[in-house]
């Protein structure tokens, strides 16, 4: 499957487009006047510490609260020295976060006693000293490879996993960014132990910079933007990070007519503001979002065959629909828990069948999806890993 990658600025917002088999898939929007905090890592005063939830809440900006779980609260660092130990959080703790997720809705920021530092072919977690190799490589040689090479580098403090991208990378390549990631780690320890409580220790680059690291290389056929300041910044990351492919970089040319009206931005934007999506066979589906999940309804519209086989018709318009359910929850960017009304067939092999190609669909999304189960109501549940605020949201005025 080829892609590319679109990076346009529209009125104060900058936005990075991904187009798969020429359909445009996933916007993600931010804003071009100040960064996101998404990544970032800071020294964050405790505030609260809230027993019967097991989590407290860290101001990590000036006036800015997030919600750190002490589940997941381990090997964590204070800027006073002394290493986590069980019971150790306390009100007036100053210690290193990261912003796991953005604020959502009325939900404040996730905050991450876990460091992560992403790299192209890898990423860098403290406080875990184990070696993960990315499931999608399937190579037992290749996976032995990686695995050897990062076995040389984990430490009692950080660990590492092998990405997609590090599948054919030459050792050297690989090596060098695995120093660099556990220089840029030890340096943010060794200097945030002396830092105020609200400094900035790592700025995660911008959302178009992490979505071209974070592609898969051998799917990315292009990137191209239409704005001069961004293409320097990318071609800046790319000399340093991606120098080999570089060559996917370009500039567009005006003279092919505006970037928006080709690649018909702005109205894909407008449609996936909407609730309703019309179907190619004249079905629909209608997408709500509330505070607590996201439905999604699935009405068989102008679709209704006159024949006799009405459940073959069904499964036509559900399995077309699963497809752009698939792509929709990718453009719009819903996640949390989403219950999807398909139309009712009485057959358990057209259910089955429908099953298989949403899970098929889904399994795309670069970010974690879960097809959870079909309820004897015939409501399908799907659970889709909240890190970004959803389209809508992120094209909202006001940060």
């Amino acid at each position: 499957m080829e892609s590319r990658i679109l990076v346009t600025k529209k009125d104060d917002r900058i936005l990075t487009i991904k187009i798969e088999d020429d359909k445009i898939v996933s916007i993600q929007a931010e804003s071009a006047e100040s960064s996101g905090i998404l990544g970032n890592v800071y020294v964050g005063k405790v505030r609260n510490v809230v027993k019967n939830i097991n989590a407290a809440f860290v101001e990590f900006r000036e006036g800015k609260m997030g919600y750190l779980s002490l589940k997941k609260y381990s090997d964590s660092i204070h800027t006073d020295g002394v290493p986590y130990q069980e019971g150790r959080v306390l009100i007036g703790d100053e210690i290193i976060v990261q912003v796991e997720r953005e604020a959502v809705k009325t939900k404040p920021p996730t905050l991450s006693g876990t460091i992560n530092l992403p790299g192209k072919y890898t990423v860098l977690i403290s406080g875990d000293a184990g070696i993960s190799i990315s499931s999608k490589i399937k190579d037992k040689d290749k996976r032995d490879r990686l695995h050897d090479i990062l076995e040389k580098y984990v430490s009692n403090e950080y660990g590492f996993i092998a990405r997609t991208n590090s599948e054919d990378i030459d050792d050297e390549t690989f090596e060098n960014e695995i120093k660099y990631l556990a220089e840029k780690y030890s340096k943010m320890v060794k200097y945030g132990c002396h830092k105020a409580r609200f400094n900035c220790l790592y700025e995660a680059p911008p959302g178009y910079i992490s979505s071209i690291r974070d592609s898969y290389s051998e799917e990315i056929t292009d990137i191209i933007t239409d704005n001069e300041d961004i293409y320097g910044k990318i071609h800046e990351f790319m000399e340093q990070s991606q120098k080999t492919e570089i060559n996917k970089l370009t500039l567009w040319n005006p003279e092919n007519g505006k970037l928006d009206a080709v690649y018909n931005v702005s109205r894909i934007i407008e449609h996936a503001l909407m609730p309703k999506v019309w179907l190619k066979s004249g079905a629909y589906i209608i997408i709500q979002s509330t505070e607590a999940l996201v439905s999604i309804d699935v009405n068989t519209g102008k679709a209704i065959s006159k024949k006799k086989d009405v459940e073959k018709n069904f499964l036509k318009v559900n399995l077309e629909a699963a497809k752009e359910i698939a792509r929709q929850l990718r453009l719009r960017n819903l996640s949390g828990i989403i219950i999807i009304d398909f139309i009712d067939m009485k057959t358990e092999e057209y259910n089955s069948r429908l099953m298989d190609c949403l899970r098929q669909e889904l399994s795309k999304d670069p970010v974690r999806t879960v097809v959870v189960d079909m309820t004897k109501l015939g409501l399908v549940e799907v659970t889709r890993k909240k890190v970004r605020k959803s389209l809508y949201e992120q094209l909202q005025v006001n940060d």
